[in-house]
């Protein structure tokens, strides 16, 4: 069964998105569910979640190192890693595959594959985790006789910002 919240549209578009709120729900969520399943947050993992969900912007490997390394000295690439196949294995954070970048999960610990709608412009990622579309590839996997094991749909294209950009732009 495909689980999954139906969002009219992703949150950090709207006017109203505190971010400050978003990143304290997502850390919250994080040592909730890590409690839950008896993981260890530890303090490099949790730091690097926390430079993931400074932003919707996906973040490579070497953009997260950069990061840790102008907090701290000696840290190496296969701590961040370690941290982000953690972080990925706990449902924390997913891989965009085609920007080889890392972004927090908006629904930690339900079983949902990615649905992000991703500006070309301000490299903004939104999820989705639109039941429908998981149904729709479900139903058309299943009909072919394909198992699906995970799904990830990325979508580009400009958010409402950068549009509104584009058109005051045009209109000057």
């Amino acid at each position: 069964m495909v689980r999954g919240r139906r969002d009219a549209a992703p949150v950090l578009w709207h006017r109203k998105h505190d971010h400050r709120r978003c990143f304290e729900d997502a850390l919250a969520r994080a040592v909730s569910l890590c409690r839950r399943c008896g993981a260890r947050l530890t303090a490099i993992r949790r730091r690097v979640l926390e430079v993931v969900w400074q932003g919707h912007r996906p973040l490579g490997a070497y953009e997260i190192l950069e990061t840790l390394r102008a907090e701290r000295a000696g840290v190496a690439p296969p701590t961040v890693y370690r941290a982000l196949d953690f972080l990925l294995g706990h449902g924390l954070v997913h891989r965009i595959e085609s920007l080889n970048a890392f972004v927090g999960c908006s629904d930690p610990g339900s079983s949902h594959g990615g649905q992000f709608l991703i500006c070309r412009t301000c490299g903004t990622a939104a999820e989705l985790n639109d039941r429908r579309i998981a149904l729709a590839i479900e139903g058309c996997s299943s009909e072919s006789g394909f198992h699906v094991h995970h799904a990830t749909i990325e979508v580009s294209g400009l958010c409402p910002n950068c549009q509104q950009s584009d058109a005051k732009v045009a209109n000057a």
